[in-house]
């Protein structure tokens, strides 16, 4: 039996432009600086990504290894506690005037989310560590985004399926996307759309057609295409059908 769709926090939007990981272009990714920026921008959507360090914290990061984005070395998984975070520079790699910018809670991510009167689409990554851990990990973001503002909306999405399922199953108030590279995006998606209780598919712009696009949403479905940074793209897609992309130049697109 396929599972049932969240029902009380599901967005209705159309033609919507995702900052992905705020304004990455401008800023230094998943920071606040980033985020700000892209709501100073006129973003009224942000795109992050979610994971937890060892005490249980969910915290705003893309890569499980510190090396990219930051000034350590090493996983996330080694930080021992949130009190951590503020030796750790997040914005020096970026540029210079960044420096001091620090890797954030999802609990500060929502207080932006209710300053800013943004809305989110929060991507789970696949950690690392085993069904327990992820369990923890979920359940953690729960207790956080039970913080926000009643009228913030929120899409929960993942490239991991039973990460989707097991937070549809524990947390089914809110909407769930199912990520898809183009490799992995074969004829079962309905099937795997159904039973994670999905309200969005939110597949790879690489190869994407108006004729999987008007498949998608014939099904019922919302389409959010990731990661498109070219205008006259995002257009043909948008009005394909697609519900929203998701933009490294969110501040390009939206004007």
């Amino acid at each position: 039996m396929a599972a049932t769709r969240a029902t009380q926090h599901v967005p209705a939007f159309n033609s919507t432009i995702f900052a992905h990981r705020g304004l990455p272009s401008r800023a230094p990714e998943n920071t606040l600086a980033a985020f700000d920026l892209a709501a100073d921008e006129g973003a009224t959507w942000i795109e992050t990504d979610v994971d937890i360090i060892a005490d249980g914290t969910p915290i705003i990061i893309h890569d499980t290894a510190l090396d990219r984005t930051t000034d350590h070395r090493g996983k996330l998984y080694d930080i021992a506690t949130a009190e951590e975070l503020a030796g750790i520079d997040a914005g020096s790699w970026f540029a210079p005037e960044f420096a001091g910018e620090r890797v954030i809670t999802l609990d500060a991510l929502v207080d932006l989310l209710n300053r800013r009167k943004l809305n989110a689409n929060i991507e789970i990554k696949a950690n690392e560590q085993g069904a327990e851990r992820t369990i923890v990990l979920v359940d953690a973001i729960a207790s956080s985004l039970a913080r926000l503002d009643p009228e913030r909306e929120i899409i929960i999405s993942s490239f991991s399926q039973p990460v989707l399922m097991t937070f549809h199953a524990r947390h089914p108030e809110y909407a769930i996307g199912v990520l898809y590279e183009t490799a992995a995006l074969y004829d079962d998606w309905l099937s795997v759309l159904e039973l994670c209780g999905a309200s969005y598919i939110h597949p790879e712009d690489a190869g994407l057609t108006r004729e999987r696009v008007q498949a998608f949403r014939d099904a019922g479905y919302g389409v959010n295409v990731w990661t498109v940074d070219a205008r006259d793209r995002a257009n043909e897609l948008l009005n394909w059908g697609a519900t929203g992309v998701f933009t490294n130049i969110a501040d390009q697109l939206i004007r």
